[in-house]
């Protein structure tokens, strides 16, 4: 499938609304966990997504639009959540983020998206030449992506209580 900004509109503006259904007001045994050493829990990866409407899509869209091939992106520190998410609650952190993407989205309009500016390019610190056509698709998938994370790491929970019927669940043996 091509990027179509409307399409991608649509997942990326559901995307608080589906984290906020999976995990407001549940039990920290759902959301605190992780897979083990270096992986992320779902509070981490809500944490993670703050920093990126902070950081990440809209201004680096901006650097595209304004500054074109001159413009060098800011390297994006994946694991700021760490230290800005401590002490917080998730309920807080699925409010902040549901804002925060909406004032995106709202920026995302603003910015009057054409086909000759999804062409436009700028520089990534570490992967070179990218588009803006680029740069939206991946914001799509990084949201898939940490859903089906966070899904994973929940499932999980119960992977030694489903017995038998675990060879049936691939989303425990990933």
């Amino acid at each position: 499938m091509e990027f179509e900004l409307h399409q991608a509109r649509q997942i990326l503006s559901r995307t608080p609304a589906t984290l906020n259904s999976l995990l407001r007001d549940l039990a920290p045994e759902w959301f605190a966990p992780n897979e083990g050493p270096e992986t992320w829990s779902p509070f981490d990866v809500v944490g993670h997504l703050i920093h990126g409407e902070k950081t990440d899509w809209i201004p680096r869209a901006r650097i595209i639009i304004e500054q074109g091939e001159a413009g060098t992106f800011e390297p994006f520190d994946r694991f700021a959540m760490f230290e800005n998410s401590k002490g917080k609650q998730l309920n807080d952190l699925l409010d902040e983020f549901a804002r925060l993407r909406a004032e995106s989205l709202a920026q995302l309009d603003e910015l009057q998206i054409t086909p000759e500016l999804l062409a436009r390019r700028a520089q990534h610190p570490e992967l070179g030449v990218v588009t803006l056509s680029q740069l939206l698709s991946t914001w799509v998938v990084h949201d898939l992506n940490h859903i089906a994370q966070i899904v994973r790491v929940m499932a999980k929970q119960y992977g030694t209580a489903v017995g038998v019927w675990r060879q049936y669940l691939s989303v425990l043996t990933r």
